[in-house]
């Protein structure tokens, strides 16, 4: 088994979550199939919600902005008088959710009313976080050595918490110092990864980076934050430059740390 030697000023171990923690399968096969086979019946159990309503309310501004887009789907307004059926606007935001999602749009009106979905989902136990099997014990060994274990996903952090909090291993939470998303700044952008030792505080090479994404291991580089790429099943392969530049691990068992020998 290949051994990665942790630097020993390394306090801090910052954790990407897809193709890192969690399968990019878990996302694309579950998440987001979740979200098409139930977005009608979400909104038909929740529509006279305010919560649901401002998300068809920023759904239906977004679909305004997008009106010159080839294939856009309009939302009529809904009046929401006692004759007034709703189903026609339903059926514009279920057609509307669908045309943005098979474009792999990221716009916050589509996040938002996922999140909402996902959180009643995960609620429910209707669906459950995925993470590979070497994750958790991983996670659990850092903290007993003293380290602390934080979270820098693109998915908001409303929704790493849901991921964290309703798993197939339980509510594991509780293993995680904090949370960022890209309120601090974009995965593959330097400053990034100051802001986030700041908020932190501590020094950015106290920190040790885990990604499966070559572009945001070489912006946290640039930061002076330590990096592993991380080889999972299903993740984007890597050029030979890559696998010669980068550390490489396929497990986080393969982390070694010198305070625990």
């Amino acid at each position: 088994m290949v051994v990665l030697p942790v630097p020993a000023e390394v306090s801090v171990i910052l954790l990407d979550v897809e193709g890192t923690t969690t399968p990019i399968a878990f996302v694309k096969d579950i998440l987001f199939p979740y979200i098409k086979e139930n977005v009608r019946e979400y909104l038909q159990t929740h529509w006279e919600e305010e919560e649901c309503q401002q998300d068809v309310s920023l759904l239906r501004k977004q679909a305004e902005e997008d009106s010159h887009l080839d294939g856009a789907v309009p939302i009529p307004a809904w009046s929401g008088s006692g004759g007034d059926d709703p189903q026609r606007t339903i059926q514009a935001v279920v057609d509307n959710v669908c045309w943005q999602m098979a474009l792999d749009r990221k716009t916050t009106a589509l996040k938002q009313l996922q999140g909402h979905m996902w959180r009643a989902a995960f609620a429910a136990g209707r669906v459950k976080a995925e993470f590979f099997e070497d994750v958790v014990p991983a996670v659990r060994k850092w903290r007993e050595a003293g380290m602390k274990v934080y979270i820098y996903s693109s998915g908001s952090v409303e929704a790493q918490k849901l991921l964290f909090g309703h798993s197939t291993e339980g509510d594991i939470l509780e293993l995680v110092d904090g949370h960022f998303d890209t309120k601090i700044g974009h995965k593959v952008e330097s400053e990034s990864y100051r802001k986030i030792a700041s908020s932190i505080g501590c020094a950015t090479n106290n920190i040790l980076f885990l990604t499966d994404v070559t572009l945001e291991a070489s912006a946290a580089e640039e930061a002076d934050v330590h990096v592993a790429v991380v080889v999972r099943p299903g993740n984007a392969g890597l050029t030979d430059d890559e696998k010669t530049y980068y550390s490489l691990i396929t497990s986080f068992s393969e982390l070694y740390l010198p305070s625990s020998a």
